[in-house]
């Protein structure tokens, strides 16, 4: 498992992108990815099984009877 991003290295990280933060925002910037890499994680987990790609997903076509 990876360490949490702190707010210094969220800087660097967003300089070296071309994207300079303000000062007060290194700390947020930190957290949301550290909340986002969190969810990714998660979702990693997941087993899909014979879930096929969305790719080959045909909107349209199937069995349109639903109920509820």
């Amino acid at each position: 498992m990876t360490s949490e991003l702190t707010p210094q290295e969220a800087a660097r990280v967003a300089l070296r992108a071309g994207l300079p933060l303000g000062d007060g925002r290194h700390e947020g910037v930190a957290l949301t990815a550290n909340y986002i890499h969190s969810v990714i994680s998660t979702l990693r987990e997941l087993d899909f099984g014979e879930t096929p790609p969305a790719s080959s997903y045909r909107a349209g076509q199937g069995n349109a009877d639903a109920t509820v």
